[in-house]
């Protein structure tokens, strides 16, 4: 017999991992499920993930992809208003700048889509979620990688990247509703430059000093490793119950110029895991 009851869709979150350029995968994602009309109900992100989360839930994918795709080297180096390294490398208010052109002043509470952007408290080491306020602010709070970016002060906290805590916050979109979470981690297999050149520097060649990685690939190395370890750990506590791992772990730190590759691959990847995400969602 042929119910005559059509099964309640069940309520999807989607929680965007970090990864800087390889963010871009996360666009390619969430336009996979656009076009095979899965709805997203919630979304969390941690760093890069929180500023596309963001876009997502204000609702302008179309002009943060326009943006991303405008990037070229010159383009990225403005953004970069460096300062006396006492807390960090950039000032970020480029930025906040070019944020608050394509997004506005809103406060989280507002968007058409629940968001919530991860961050670390630098003090406490907690994870802190921002679900309230200014959206701009939550962003910037969450992309602040240590070293590179300077913190922010939100309230009585000072925030840097979510990545250090929770680097695909599955857990987030949970606690928001989700009934079904898609997680995205675009660091899954990410090929650590700082160890391709530091094996360079074993040998005898005569381009080992032009091998020696700087700084920034110094800092962002060590951060990937990190994050590697806690996304193992966490996504062990806090299954997704899908997983994509976009094939962009050959991509760099500021390599936003190959955003076309990213959301490419993260397209390709979403889709391969399609009828398995309607199955699950009841869609």
């Amino acid at each position: 017999m042929i119910s005559l009851f059509k099964k309640c869709r069940k309520r999807i979150g989607l929680a965007l991992g970090g990864g800087a350029a390889r963010g871009g995968a996360h666009i390619g994602v969430i336009n996979a499920l656009k076009a095979a009309n899965i709805p997203i109900d919630y979304v969390a992100g941690t760093s890069i993930g929180a500023l596309v989360g963001g876009f997502l839930a204000i609702d302008k994918m179309d002009a943060l992809e326009q943006l991303v795709l405008g990037l070229d080297w010159k383009t990225i180096i403005k953004f970069f208003d460096v300062v006396f390294p006492k807390v960090g490398l950039v000032e970020g208010k480029k930025v906040e700048e070019i944020l608050r052109k394509s997004l506005g002043e809103v406060d989280i509470k507002e968007l058409p889509t629940p968001f919530a952007a991860v961050a670390t408290d630098i003090v406490s080491g907690e994870e802190v979620i921002l679900n309230a306020g200014d959206i701009v602010e939550a962003i910037r709070a969450s992309i602040a990688i240590p070293g590179i970016f300077t913190p922010i002060k939100w309230q009585d906290r000072i925030l840097v990247d979510g990545g250090l805590v929770n680097p695909v916050p599955v857990n987030v979109v949970k606690k928001m509703g989700a009934e079904i979470v898609i997680g995205v981690d675009v660091n899954a297999k990410v090929v650590i430059p700082t160890m391709q050149k530091m094996k360079k520097l074993t040998s005898k060649d005569k381009e080992t000093k032009e091998a020696f990685p700087n700084i920034i690939e110094i800092i962002m190395s060590a951060i990937y490793i990190m994050e590697q370890q806690i996304t193992k750990y966490k996504l062990a506590s806090d299954k997704a119950d899908i997983l994509i791992e976009p094939e962009v772990g050959h991509i760099g730190f500021l390599e936003f110029h190959r955003t076309p590759e990213t959301i490419a691959e993260g397209y390709k990847t979403a889709t391969e895991k399609m009828k398995e995400i309607k199955a699950l969602a009841n869609v």
